[in-house]
């Protein structure tokens, strides 16, 4: 007996949709119904959205003022606005030291390829907290850079390497640089290299080659590499909260701050919301940048 085409397809795919529906769908409901709520000093620290009243009859209490607030209030506005300023500079950061990496790679000798794609990801074999912990005794003022300086005469006090910008841009490039190389790389690995040979025979400059072949082909792997750095950037707390210190204002911590320390989980929900709601965009294009690298339709 042959299963029908279009029965196998659904069931090859749902799996995944099953994933995504159990562990992203489900408990982005659960925040969006939290969101709608109201702060209460009880547990858990919001109000129900539906309350049973005198007559037995249920009521519906949705409220709003958690969203009301949080475009009122300047600092949450400060807030998204600083995450994707920073994210931004560190996925440009990232790319400019991913691409190099990628296409040194792509273009070494085969044997070498596995070596040196284990080398990118060899930091992920040791924790991401003790790395970025590692990152402050490097840039402290008494760390291995300041004391390195000072020794060889470049300044005569140490620099504000840590708790500020700068610091958490590098975090995050360090922490997120393989998710820019590691696509960029499957991109420029599957260019057909017989391109370049008919380009230079047309008299084609290997710089010229390299714009007009390779830098077009691979987009579609650059496009995956920002966002794959962009998305988590954007939400990251570890990072701001070690290497930027207390006045890092990124929503990370504004999310870890009103769940945890003020206890309102329907403003921190509402805010989650939104940041959600902002990175679909970027994830949908991320989508159909994938589709159209394989070849499909839009």
């Amino acid at each position: 007996m042959t299963m029908r085409v279009p029965a196998a397809k659904w069931l090859a795919i749902a799996p995944p949709y099953l994933w995504l529906l159990l562990f992203f769908g489900l408990p982005f409901l659960i925040v969006l119904k939290i969101s709608f709520a109201e702060p209460a000093m009880s547990v858990p620290p919001y109000t129900p959205l539906f309350a049973r009243q005198p007559d037995g009859s249920l009521a519906f209490a949705a409220s709003a003022n958690t969203y009301a607030t949080l475009f009122g209030d300047g600092l949450y506005a400060r807030a998204f606005l600083n995450s994707a300023r920073i994210a931004a500079l560190a996925t440009l950061v990232a790319l400019l030291i991913g691409y190099p990496m990628a296409y040194g790679i792509a273009r070494a000798r085969e044997s070498w390829r596995p070596g040196l794609m284990l080398l990118v990801m060899l930091p992920f074999w040791t924790s991401f907290l003790i790395r970025v912990y590692a990152w402050i005794g490097i840039l402290k003022p008494n760390g291995l850079i300041n004391n390195a300086l000072i020794a060889l005469g470049y300044t005569g006090e140490p620099l504000p390497l840590l708790h500020n910008d700068f610091a958490v841009v590098l975090g995050i490039v360090y922490s997120y640089l393989p998710f820019m190389v590691l696509p960029i790389y499957a991109a420029l690995a599957r260019q057909d290299i017989r391109l370049l040979e008919a380009a230079a025979d047309l008299g084609a400059t290997p710089w010229v080659a390299f714009w007009r072949v390779t830098a077009p082909l691979s987009l579609a792997g650059v496009a995956a590499g920002c966002l794959l750095v962009f998305i988590p950037a954007v939400g990251e707390f570890v990072v701001p909260d070690l290497l930027g210190g207390a006045d890092a204002l990124m929503i990370g911590k504004v999310l870890w701050a009103e769940f945890f320390a003020n206890r309102d989980w329907p403003m921190a929900s509402a805010a989650a919301v939104l940041l959600v709601a902002a990175l679909v965009a970027p994830m949908m294009a991320l989508q159909r940048a994938e589709r159209e690298d394989l070849g499909e339709a839009p």
